[in-house]
């Protein structure tokens, strides 16, 4: 009997060769954090920068904190939705205008980036929500400003863009004020747009500014970071279990 394997089938079943970052596989104590040194998660790679002079850091942290009701800088570690998308463990990201690092993903060799879960902050989510000392509630004070804070994915391959995604964390921009919201819990980022990408970069912006930049707080957090096999990597892949399969045959 002959068994017949097809790029088509390989493709439907091409799940058991991607990858997904869960975090998990990151050693926390519950309640926790790391954010201290760039870090490696089920073969995604996640960068930070960590000034152990001051305590500052940019990049990527990750985070077991589940705490979606305190307000404040003293939670910035703590995503809205009080827990991770999927397990304990999540990452956060920081863009500081006075640190020269982006937060960054690399992806795995030979791995296309599908998307990932997002979500705010506890802290940037009540800043925007009610103000603080250094940004504006949404909306103002009538509701009908039409604030947004977004977060832009930019895949790379060396230095050449392969493309660019946009999500936004919040958007009042709608005539319809009943319309306005600010996310609080974990939605799909879907990047598939910026194609065989080897880095993507995270940057963020807001309709909040002033003198020293964007006033709203510069975080976000993430799970579940998927990617597929590139298409030639796939088609490779297919080959090589045709041949298997038609050795078998044979011996059989």
């Amino acid at each position: 009997m002959k068994t017949h394997i097809t790029l088509a089938a390989l493709a439907l079943s091409g799940a058991s060769f991607a990858n997904l970052a869960t975090f998990d596989d990151l050693s926390l104590a519950p309640g926790s954090y790391e954010n201290t040194a760039s870090f490696a998660s089920d073969g995604f790679g996640f960068n930070n920068s960590y000034d152990p002079t001051f305590g500052s850091w940019a990049g990527f942290a990750y985070s077991s904190v589940q705490d979606g009701t305190t307000a404040g800088f003293g939670n910035q570690y703590a995503a809205k939705p009080g827990a991770a998308h999927t397990g304990a463990n999540y990452g956060v990201a920081f863009q500081d205008s006075f640190t020269p690092v982006t937060p960054t993903i690399t992806v795995p060799t030979d791995q296309s980036l599908t998307g990932l879960w997002i979500t705010n902050t506890t802290y940037a989510y009540y800043s925007m929500h009610d103000g603080d000392a250094f940004a504006k509630k949404f909306g103002g004070a009538t509701g009908n400003d039409p604030d947004w804070f977004k977060v832009t994915a930019t895949g790379l391959i060396g230095s050449t863009i392969t493309g660019t995604a946009d999500f936004f964390l919040a958007d009042f921009r709608d005539a319809d004020n009943s319309n306005d919201y600010i996310v609080s819990d974990w939605r799909y980022f879907d990047l598939t747009g910026l194609g065989a990408a080897t880095s993507v970069q995270f940057t963020l912006s807001s309709s909040d500014n002033g003198a020293f930049g964007m006033n709203t707080p510069a975080y976000f957090a993430i799970d579940d970071v998927s990617s597929v096999p590139e298409p030639a990597s796939l088609a490779i892949i297919g080959f090589g279990l045709v041949g298997l399969a038609r050795r078998r045959s044979r011996r059989a």
